[in-house]
């Protein structure tokens, strides 16, 4: 387990102050991932919120970048971010918007024309706008730690390669492998190639000390497998996703009922594996509202065994955070603080 290696003393690991706390690095860190739609890490501990997670995604392929929609499915995130209306380092709004150009459109365009190209570069990273100041200080709360992606075409498959100028094992590297292997399987649907390797490098990854204790072994565990695709033509992809983007804005309507809830989560005509993308994002919906019984009703529906699982042990450690408040709410302290398990 990559966690258990930043509490070996080894001359790699160091100690390194942060803006967030003491942790404990590594430099030059590279995961490779043979089989990049296995997503989904089920078996983090404490357990990851897959709904925040999908939309992460719906938001980055959207290209957009107001933070209204990602904070309803993260309440946290502000404290983390910023406060704005808008994310100023948003993934999605940087490569779709930003420097002027749709660099997914043109990756498209580029490789299908010529898909030997060395030269597709995704660039997220602006020095004009990133750059920490003078004074050595952030330029805003809210850099990039994913600065580019190399995307190339070898023997009939996308590989993808990830640039990251720091990485937080914990809070972070599970949602990044969520977020660019979905947008690397999303362009090979468009190019209509197979899913290759999946490289991830960090310059630094790091993890906060205070969250060590936090991180458990859980190789016991019985992984379930992501048996969903994201390959789809690009003028498929391009309805699907902007109508994944208009339900899930509707989710976060103070007028929703659960009726219109349960509408927005089955979609006619809709691909099976967004599907069950909106059946989680409506069941963690129903969970916020306290719809108990209808989150239940929603997540009995998917039929990806991965995504139930995970929900399954999210669900699990919303549960045991909701008894530990009703015992002691003053003593309850969050082994992620980040996420919002009593929101």
């Amino acid at each position: 387990m990559a966690a258990s290696k930043f509490e070996e003393q080894d001359a790699a690991i160091r100690e390194q102050t942060s803006r967030a706390g003491l942790t404990r690095e590594m430099l030059g860190a590279v995961f490779t991932i043979k089989n990049p739609r296995q997503r989904w890490i089920t078996s983090r501990q404490p357990a990851m919120n897959p709904a925040f997670g999908i939309a992460e995604v719906v938001w980055i392929v959207s290209g957009r970048r107001d933070a209204a929609f990602l904070n309803f499915w993260n309440p946290k995130l502000p404290q983390f971010a910023g406060t704005g209306k808008n994310y100023h380092g948003a993934y999605g709004y940087r490569l779709r918007h930003h420097l002027g150009l749709d660099q997914l459109e043109r990756a498209y365009q580029a490789l299908s024309q010529n898909p030997d190209s060395r030269q597709v570069v995704l660039q997220i990273w602006d020095s004009s706008v990133d750059f920490p100041l003078p004074d050595g200080k952030a330029a805003n709360a809210d850099i990039p730690c994913n600065i580019c992606s190399f995307a190339k075409i070898r023997d009939g498959k996308l590989e993808w390669t990830q640039i990251l100028r720091s990485n937080d094992l914990f809070l972070g590297v599970p949602h990044n492998f969520v977020q660019f292997t979905s947008l690397q399987e999303i362009l090979a649907g468009w190019l209509g190639v197979e899913v290759g390797y999946y490289r991830h490098l960090s310059d630094c990854l790091h993890i906060y000390v205070r969250d060590q204790k936090d991180v458990e072994d859980t190789g016991h565990l019985n992984v379930e497998q992501n048996n969903d695709e994201l390959r789809f033509t690009k003028a498929q992809s391009d309805i699907f996703f902007a109508e994944m983007s208009h339900r899930m804005d509707k989710m976060t309507s103070s007028l929703l009922t659960q009726k219109k809830l349960a509408h927005l989560a089955r979609p006619e005509e809709f691909p099976n594996e967004l599907r069950n993308w909106l059946l989680v994002v409506a069941a963690d919906c129903a969970r916020r509202k306290r719809w108990i019984n209808l989150s239940y009703e929603l997540m009995a529906e998917c039929s990806n065994p991965a995504l139930k699982q995970l929900w399954d042990r999210w669900l699990a450690r919303w549960w045991g955070s909701r008894q530990e408040e009703a015992v002691a709410p003053e003593a309850v302290i969050y082994a992620q603080p980040w996420l919002p398990l009593s929101v």
